[in-house]
């Protein structure tokens, strides 16, 4: 059965906007525990201003301390040269570079135009030159909740730009749930198409409840490579009522049951799961971590026996 590749980015796109402070030995115990787990990849930090993100602030010491698996690729989020700088002296096995295919959307998540985020990312992929395997999300690709349906050729344009400058891969995001599985079908298909050599990710959200529907429409097409949350935590704080990203651990015992192999040790993510509502103080959407695999059998009621 075919091999489904995870990116668990609980410690920086579900961090990033949580109210208050997670304290930087709970962030590199739950890095470690996800390397266990058997991620291919994990979304540690964001070298971003401190200022913005004040949650990441702790972004050296906490790639500093982690105990880095054979194996797993330690990825960050890379917003501008500056932050190139200080994710190159950090030894980021892949840098993610982000910007949204909706002109609104960017202007209110990133204070600029599309253009303008274009060529100051592209200035961040000469300047690091190929010493760091590189990755773009591109946001709102499924349409933004300002314009509406973001054109899905406007989406491939932006992945064919991105392609010509030499990435290795490219995100294509679900920001706000507003994607469908027909919708996730078409992309998934006409991107492997067009871009066969470049390493695809589809990243969703939950917020219309359709997340993991979305994720077996983009297996089923084809993508093996997928961004997903513990507890499902995340969500784009300029995207009215968006919640979070799709849970990890929902979506990989759902590809568990039916047989793909994700190469996750479900059993242990599930520990960790119900952990998370400690660290984050307060509940998490994750629904596996709460009813247990479709495996875990419950004893049948004593009076059973009376009526056989």
């Amino acid at each position: 059965m075919t091999r489904i590749y995870f990116n668990d980015v609980v410690t920086r796109d579900g961090f990033q906007i949580e109210p208050n402070f997670i304290p930087t030995e709970d962030k590199i115990r739950l890095i470690n525990e996800l390397s266990l787990c058997g991620f291919a990849k994990i979304e540690v930090t964001s070298f971003t201003s401190p200022k913005a993100i004040p949650m990441l602030r702790d972004a050296e010491e906490v790639m500093g301390k982690i105990k880095r698996l054979p194996g797993v690729e330690y990825t960050v989020l890379v917003p501008n040269l500056r932050g190139a700088e200080r994710a190159l002296e950090s030894r980021a096995d892949e840098f993610n570079l982000v910007m949204s295919t909706s002109e609104t959307h960017n202007l209110a998540n990133l204070r600029m135009t599309r253009e303008k985020s274009f060529a100051g990312l592209a200035e961040v992929i000469q300047y690091v030159d190929g010493r760091t395997p590189i990755n773009v999300s591109l946001s709102t690709a499924f349409g933004c909740p300002m314009e509406g349906e973001v054109p899905q050729e406007v989406v491939e344009g932006f992945v064919k730009r991105f392609s010509d400058l030499g990435v290795r891969g490219l995100t294509i995001c679900d920001t706000t749930g507003m994607a469908n599985p027909a919708q996730v079908t078409k992309m998934s298909e006409s991107l492997q198409r067009l871009f066969p050599k470049l390493q695809l990710t589809m990243h969703f959200h939950n917020t219309r409840g359709m997340g993991l529907a979305n994720v077996l429409a983009a297996v089923q097409a084809g993508i093996i490579r997928f961004d997903g949350s513990l507890g499902g935590l995340g969500g784009c704080p300029y995207a009215p009522g968006a919640s979070g990203n799709i849970s990890s651990e929902d979506a990989i015992h759902m590809l568990d049951a039916m047989g793909y192999d994700t190469g996750i040790d479900i059993s242990r993510l599930l520990v960790l799961a119900r952990e998370l509502p400690a660290i984050v103080g307060h509940a998490v959407p994750g629904q596996v971590a709460k009813a247990g695999r479709t495996c875990d059998l419950h004893p049948a009621p004593d009076f059973i026996s009376d009526l056989r």
